[in-house]
């Protein structure tokens, strides 16, 4: 389980002026079950994330993970994925290897990890576009080699930043139910930030609204 406690964290402008971003933060993602993270833009959820992550620092505040403090522990050994609204996949890298990346990081040998690639890409009905580079797929596809990407390291805690707001209503509405099937099926913790109450309703168990720094429950 992902527990957050009295996370706090100031936004400081170049000139030197800050302000309160987060603010004795609280929250419990419990394993297997799906956390909504409602805010607009600028409300801290993206910054919560990479705390999360441990891709930025709190000024106050502990992260825990099955009860054990993992605050200063540097991104690569806390077993988590972070998914980025703009894909954030590489695009010097066919999909295979985009999707490879995380075990090869992992100290997997490169030709073993392009076999789970393949393996998961098939599963994900991607089969055909091993060798495509990332820029010759569509916005749909190039999410499900993102998730599929974030799910091949078996994480322990899937974090997910707005994922579908690049794409249309449509292809969000579907897309949205292969995610949550998918995510079920692997029994992982998730904390899926959006701006869109509609969707926030349709994935999470729980949610939650970022005010004045700290988290308001919805339902």
């Amino acid at each position: 389980m992902l527990e957050l406690q009295a996370i706090t964290k100031h936004w400081r402008a170049p000139g030197g002026a800050s302000r309160v971003l987060l603010k004795d933060l609280n929250l419990q993602v419990p394993q297997g079950q799906t956390v909504a993270l409602l805010g607009p833009s600028g409300s801290g959820k993206s910054t919560l994330l990479k705390i999360i992550a441990g891709l930025e620092a709190t000024d106050a505040g502990r992260v825990l993970f099955d009860a054990q403090d993992i605050t200063r522990l540097p991104p690569e050994q806390r077993k988590f994925a972070l998914m980025f609204q703009d894909f954030a996949l590489f695009p010097h890298l066919d999909v295979q290897d985009n999707v490879a990346f995380g075990l090869v990081e992992q100290g997997q040998r490169r030709a073993v990890a392009r076999a789970q690639a393949v393996a998961m890409l098939q599963r994900f009905g991607l089969g055909a576009h091993t060798q495509a580079k990332v820029w010759q797929l569509s916005g749909g596809e190039q999410q499900r080699v993102a998730l599929a990407r974030a799910l091949i390291t078996a994480p322990r805690l899937l974090l997910l930043d707005e994922p579908f707001s690049a794409l249309d209503a449509d292809l969000r509405h579907s897309l949205r139910a292969e995610f949550l099937a998918r995510i079920a099926a692997s029994r992982m913790a998730v904390l899926w930030v959006t701006h869109d109450e509609a969707e926030a309703r349709s994935v999470g168990k729980t949610g939650f609204r970022v005010v004045d720094g700290g988290l308001q429950r919805e339902w």
